[in-house]
């Protein structure tokens, strides 16, 4: 078992930076593949990116490459996003998961254990 916990969202306005981290419990963190994604009111869940379990590879949804940063550090069980050049549009509940398998993936059902989420509200 596996659990989640995000933090780092808040109230930005346009432009300006935040950086999400989410820590997992447990000694397996760098066994699994891991991910963030996103979800606005009224939307479904959406990938945002994803990391292998080395940190070595990457991947983004094209709404956020070039803005968004994701890496992890395995020695602190620990994963990040960085966040720069924030829209109104980026606004959501950001969530962590973390897959069992090694491969990346930005599918969400694929998504093993999740984190309860973090807001982040972009103002225009």
């Amino acid at each position: 078992q596996v659990q989640l916990v995000e933090s780092g969202g808040g109230l930005v306005q346009a432009g300006g930076s935040l950086r999400l981290s989410c820590v997992a419990s447990g000694r397996t963190f760098s066994f699994y593949a891991m991910g963030w994604f996103r979800q606005a009111p009224g939307k479904e869940r959406e990938f945002v990116a994803a990391i292998s379990p080395s940190g070595g590879s990457t991947s983004y949804a094209d709404s956020v490459k070039g803005r968004f940063t994701i890496s992890r550090d395995n020695t602190q069980n620990t994963m990040y996003l960085q966040m720069n050049s924030l829209k109104p549009e980026d606004t959501a509940v950001y969530y962590c998961g973390a897959d069992r398998w090694p491969t990346m993936t930005i599918q969400s059902h694929r998504y093993d254990y999740w984190g309860q989420g973090t807001q982040v509200t972009v103002s225009s």
